[in-house]
């Protein structure tokens, strides 16, 4: 009995290939905008529940102590140097033009000016947000990942108002009180530099300062910027804190996210707080 003859192979059809959004800079640009959506949108959320806390003084104030020292107080040396150079970098930037025209009376207000209002509180935000911010991140990530959050919650303790409200409030306040450190600082680093470069006593340096050109609304202005950059950074540090997933490479994450997105954050607000308050 013969075979039936067999039909000639067919070729094998060509792989469809399937364009997807998946690496697509759209895409790329969507997964972004929702992921800085559902961040702004948890440190909103946070900040409500820690208002609520602090409005019922529902706050561990041994805790508020603990962290004002551990923030605060450990960052008196950082504040310091950076104070310090900040002040006799803008002595530096006006000493050409100082010289040039032989304005001497003046480099206490063109250091005082600049400083103030604007580089002492953004130079101090940003060395407390490496220090504090990262190091606060790490410890609630940490507390995340070992389910010690989970476990204050069995115990019938409030997470925020013991933990999240404290520190809140610490890093607002410590900021606020270095950004005052740090402008006496910058002042008496610009006052010796303008001495010890330009031949400027300190008595003229501070003259200068205080002739009428600056005011009380300049030293204000620098200290409501330093109080937006605290609530900045507290509420990024502990809401990527919180939000930490993967384990302890998660915690490495978010404390990553959480310097850029400070960062970021008192930049872009530094921005409007200025065009505001002008």
């Amino acid at each position: 009995m013969s075979r039936p003859a067999a039909s000639p192979p067919q070729p094998s059809p060509a792989p469809l290939r399937v364009a997807t959004a998946e690496g697509t800079s759209l895409h790329q640009l969507g997964v972004s905008f929702l992921e800085i959506a559902a961040m702004v949108g948890g440190m909103g959320l946070l900040a409500a529940q820690i208002l609520k806390r602090l409005v019922r003084f529902k706050v561990d104030w041994d805790e508020l102590k603990r962290n004002m020292y551990k923030m605060g107080v450990k960052s008196i040396a950082i504040v310091i140097f950076t104070a310090l150079f900040t002040g006799a970098i803008m002595v530096l930037q006006a000493a050409p033009l100082v010289e040039r025209f032989g304005a001497y009376g003046l480099i206490g207000w063109g250091a005082g000016f600049g400083t103030l209002r604007e580089v002492a509180p953004l130079l101090t935000a940003l060395m407390i947000n490496g220090r504090v911010g990262a190091n606060n991140t790490a410890e609630l990530g940490t507390m995340v990942v070992t389910e010690q959050i989970d476990a204050l919650r069995v115990l019938a303790i409030d997470p925020v108002s013991f933990l999240i409200a404290p520190r809140f409030v610490a890093m607002v306040l410590t900021l606020f009180l270095a950004t005052i450190f740090a402008d006496a600082l910058a002042l008496l680093g610009a006052a010796l530099t303008s001495d010890a470069l330009l031949g400027v006593a300190p008595a003229v340096f501070y003259n200068g300062l205080t002739s009428g050109l600056l005011g009380l609304g300049d030293v204000m202005n620098g200290l409501a910027k330093s109080v937006v950059f605290g609530v900045v950074m507290a509420l990024a540090s502990c809401q990527y804190g919180l939000s930490v997933t993967g384990g302890a490479p998660g915690v490495g994450r978010a404390v990553n996210a959480t310097v850029v997105a400070s960062a970021a954050g008192i930049f872009i607000l530094d921005y409007f707080v200025s065009f505001t308050l002008e």
